[in-house]
């Protein structure tokens, strides 16, 4: 089975993820990685997989997802890879066009920098398909080298860039309240935060290093 999207729920904290009703669709497969499968169910969508060591889950909670998820491969707490991303693998076999995760960015900070991480590398391995982290207030994603058209978003009024590891050359915004050509962002610079795109669609582009965006609410 091959899919347009795939939704990979984690076993964050239920108060960050967001109504996922928009994404259920025939073209959509949804991925419970350990305690996100009972996210999912909670939002009384039937994961098509459900991934992890589910160390996380009473007794009763994995009868549940037993019996509500006909796709189960559970694994032994003691592993090289986080629930994630063996949930992640197993949404990159579907081939799709992009891969969303969601229940990663509350609770423990070492989860969320590990996610972080994750999406980091598997964006770098994987460059046909297009990797966000998303939750109720923000979305995530890694841009590379070339140009890139944003589209506006009026949930997410605002756009953060930040240098990701190594400096940003040749950096040039159009379309943004606030524009620059040919800027260098210095690793760990945090002049590039709450941009706010003007048009409808913005343009970002630069010629070395990676760049973290961020798009944001205010809520």
């Amino acid at each position: 089975m091959l899919a347009k999207t795939v939704l990979v729920c984690a076993g964050g904290p239920p108060e960050e993820i967001p109504d996922l009703i928009e994404y259920i669709n025939d073209e959509t497969v949804f991925i419970g990685a350990d305690r996100g499968a009972l996210h999912l169910l909670n939002q009384s969508i039937i994961p098509h997989e459900a991934v992890g060591d589910f160390d996380s889950v009473s007794e009763e909670e994995l009868r549940i997802i037993n019996i509500a998820v006909n796709q189960m491969s559970a694994y032994q707490a003691e592993k090289d890879e986080t629930d994630t991303e063996l949930a992640i693998k197993q949404a990159i076999t579907y081939e799709p066009d992009e891969i969303i995760l969601t229940g990663v960015s509350a609770g423990r900070f070492d989860h969320m920098q590990s996610a972080l991480h994750l999406m980091y590398r598997m964006q770098s391995m994987h460059g046909r398909i297009r990797f966000r982290i998303i939750n109720r207030f923000n979305e995530l994603s890694f841009l590379f080298p070339g140009v890139h058209r944003i589209k506006k978003k009026v949930q997410f009024p605002y756009i953060s860039f930040f240098p990701f590891g190594e400096d940003v050359t040749n950096l040039t915004l159009t379309g943004f309240k606030y524009e620059t050509v040919n800027a260098l962002m210095k690793n760990g610079a945090t002049m590039f935060t709450s941009n706010e795109p003007i048009a409808e669609v913005c343009t970002i582009s630069f010629r070395k290093g990676i760049c973290l965006m961020v798009r944001s609410s205010d809520s």
